[in-house]
């Protein structure tokens, strides 16, 4: 997978038509999305100590 690829296959996944989708299948969409939303932040916020220390590191 290329950095392109990378960056638009989240995009296209929001896209998705939602009317053919079950209050089942919606919930667990939403579901899988606020796992998702966890799994981003805490990347953020690791990336951002590592930024931190690195900006530390260099102004000392």
């Amino acid at each position: 997978m290329d950095w392109d690829e990378a960056q638009r296959r989240p995009v296209e996944a929001f896209k998705q038509d939602l009317t053919a989708l079950s209050i089942d299948e919606l919930q667990a969409r939403i579901t899988a999305l606020e796992e998702e939303i966890v799994r981003v932040r805490t990347e953020l916020e690791v990336k951002r100590a590592h930024e931190q220390a690195a900006s530390a590191i260099f102004k000392s």
